[in-house]
């Protein structure tokens, strides 16, 4: 008889990852070994995202509990399967703590989900985990192992261009976009038109940076500009200013290698524009460093996250260096930080704020879910203006890649949308030896 339903046993980092992951599998039935609640108990106190995830997740587990026990299925709802805790891990055939190590939670999951296609051979077993490792332990046992799917992104979004290439427009167009500025779109971009997409206009020697406007149907062209000290270097930095400083556009992603400039120009249009928002914040997920929390770190609060936001002060001091200590700019700069008007915090340290009025750049944004990513823009208030920055190959955490990380799924979903603009810079500015680390090494 054919297998026609799957049991998804699900791993830790699965749950810390979506903690609606339980009521993700269709019709399928999802189990949790007995070690994966043990795990999320040690998880469940703290300010970090993964804290908040096992809550919920008990939460939602608790809730089931009081329908039925949790060693029998318990459906899930209409449309999808059933759900229950193994408790057994002690399969009777092959058992990972005899051949890998004993005591060692992992080695337990993969007991679990032994003993599941022992107890329940008509349906598929597949252990889902963000663990790479895990995975290969268990497909060395002959269990199905699979990343988490939901939230993946199918391209790789860091060889995808931002910036199209348009040829031949004919001289008339060219002299009007010079002359006026805009021009009605009227056909020009064909299959590459996107609302806040971003063009080369070409017509033999003669080129000109523009932006498609999706409100008026026109491309609209764009200056190199001074803001606040800082003046683009290459083309990709214009198109990402244009991003920055438009109204209409209230979510921006700016994506590229280290030295590329995104966070600089980020922090130098909300100085720009700081006179239409409350305050200006910038943020940062803290990835601690090797995979271990910051408590272990000397001093008191402020000590431990000193070094993980120092980058972001180091952009700051560089804006401020552009002008004189008497200079209008520099002192206003000052004001701002004394003032609280600018904040730089480890992105923990603002969940649960309310983001109105507010022009918020989140740096790193790579080390973020799509869980997170969602999360952060559904508390946009009005008048906030939201910017994430990365580099999707610098991933540092260990459940995350280049199809799964938050900042990659953002460009996916939002792509088209009038209220979104993503630009990629890929021309190094830092330094000549940057520059040379970043393609050669």
């Amino acid at each position: 008889m054919s297998k026609t339903k799957k049991i998804a046993v699900l791993d830790t980092s699965v749950l810390l990852h979506d903690h609606q992951a339980i009521t993700s599998f269709k019709q399928n039935d999802v189990a949790i070994p007995i070690t994966v609640l043990e795990e999320l108990d040690n998880f469940k106190i703290g300010n970090d995202t993964k804290n908040f995830s096992a809550r919920e997740v008990i939460r939602f587990i608790d809730k089931l509990s009081t329908e039925a026990s949790l060693q029998n299925w318990i459906p899930l709802g209409p449309e999808r399967g059933s759900f229950k805790i193994v408790l057994a891990a002690d399969p009777k055939g092959l058992n990972a703590e005899s051949i890998y190590a004993k005591g060692k939670n992992d080695h337990k999951i993969i007991n679990a989900a032994l003993y599941l296609q022992e107890t329940e051979p008509k349906k598929e077993i597949i252990l889902v985990t963000k663990d790479i490792n895990l995975r290969i332990k268990a497909k060395a046992l002959g269990i199905t192992a699979e990343d988490y799917k939901t939230g993946i992104v199918p391209k790789d979004i860091s060889k995808e261009a931002s910036v199209a290439i348009i040829e031949n427009l004919d001289s008339e167009q060219i002299r009007q976009i010079f002359t006026k500025g805009r021009i009605d779109e009227n056909g020009i971009l064909g299959e590459q038109k996107i609302a806040n997409g971003y063009y080369i206009l070409k017509n033999g020697k003669s080129s000109s940076l523009a932006v498609y406007n999706p409100h008026l149907d026109q491309l609209e062209r764009i200056e190199k500009e001074f803001v606040y000290g800082i003046k683009p270097k290459n083309s990709e930095q214009a198109f990402a200013l244009n991003a920055l400083l438009n109204d209409d556009i209230k979510l921006v992603a700016l994506q590229g290698v280290a030295g590329t400039g995104k966070t600089l120009l980020a922090l130098a249009s909300a100085l720009e524009q700081h006179k239409k928002y409350q305050q200006i914040l910038l943020a940062r997920p803290i990835v601690p460093l090797s995979n271990k929390e910051i408590g272990f770190l000397p001093g008191d609060a402020n000590d431990k996250i000193g070094p993980y936001m120092e980058p972001l002060w180091d952009n700051l001091k560089f804006i401020k260096s552009q002008f004189g200590e008497n200079e209008r700019k520099h002192k206003a700069i000052t004001e701002l930080q004394e003032s609280g008007k600018i904040v730089i915090s480890p992105l923990a340290f603002i969940r649960g704020r309310s983001l109105s009025n507010i022009f918020f750049i989140v740096d790193e944004a790579q080390n973020l879910t799509p869980h997170e990513i969602k999360t952060i823009i559904t508390r946009a208030g009005e008048n906030t203006k939201i910017i994430f920055t990365g580099d999707i190959n610098q991933i540092d955490t260990p459940y995350l890649d280049e199809h799964s990380n938050g900042l990659a799924y953002l460009v996916d979903k939002l792509a088209g949308q009038k209220l979104f603009a993503h630009v990629k810079l890929e021309k190094g500015e830092r330094s000549e030896l940057a520059n040379l680390a970043n393609e050669l090494l």
